[in-house]
């Protein structure tokens, strides 16, 4: 089920936001790759086989296979101009494998009501900057009832990391996933139940 609200916070430039289930974000497949090719137009051009679309998009496909999958996309109109996505971790998520240190004693444990991945956060170039990745991120984060969200973020991606650190997000460990040609992740950890009560 969707629902499209504005957002006042994108600087009046009549963006809104509409969230998806799973079902609904496969019907978006197109609308999903055509945000990507706009918002990482230098990673596609670096040859870098982790960031060609047709990976991107493998990776999408086994995204969406989880049955909480959450998307937020923003438009213009009727153009998407960025999105979001993210899902509920189980006992069965395979999205710790790679951790190169475990922080604490139990911190990979899960039980599909503690941990929100978030997956990804775009926004296509030419609306960068105009606070709709911060609209993004609050809009997919602030209804989720788990306590904690994680994500994962390239250290030398310098922009992101600090945007990341300004939204309050704290990093915790390295992780290497287990798609191919995978990069080491620095994983941050933002605690829900400060950040949006």
């Amino acid at each position: 089920m969707s629902d499209r609200q504005d957002d006042p916070s994108t600087g009046g430039s009549e963006v809104t936001f509409c969230r998806y289930n799973a079902t609904e974000a496969r019907r978006l497949r197109d609308t999903v790759e055509a945000v990507y090719v706009r918002s990482y137009v230098d990673a596609i051009a670096s040859g870098d086989p982790f960031d060609r679309i047709d990976v991107f998009m493998h990776r999408f496909d086994s995204y969406v296979s989880q049955s909480d999958f959450d998307l937020v996309v923003a438009y213009r109109g009727d153009e998407a101009i960025g999105q979001a996505w993210g899902w509920p971790l189980t006992e069965h998520s395979r999205w710790w494998e790679g951790l190169l240190s475990e922080p604490e004693p139990g911190f990979t444990h899960e039980d599909g009501h503690r941990t929100f991945a978030l997956s990804e956060i775009m926004v296509s170039r030419e609306w960068t900057g105009k606070g709709v990745a911060h609209a993004l991120h609050d809009r997919l984060l602030s209804v989720r009832p788990e306590s904690r969200a994680a994500l994962l973020v390239e250290p030398q991606n310098t922009r992101a990391y600090r945007t990341y650190l300004h939204f309050g997000w704290r990093k915790v460990a390295q992780l290497r996933p287990h798609w191919d040609d995978a990069p080491t992740f620095d994983v941050l950890i933002l605690t829900l139940d400060k950040a949006y009560t």
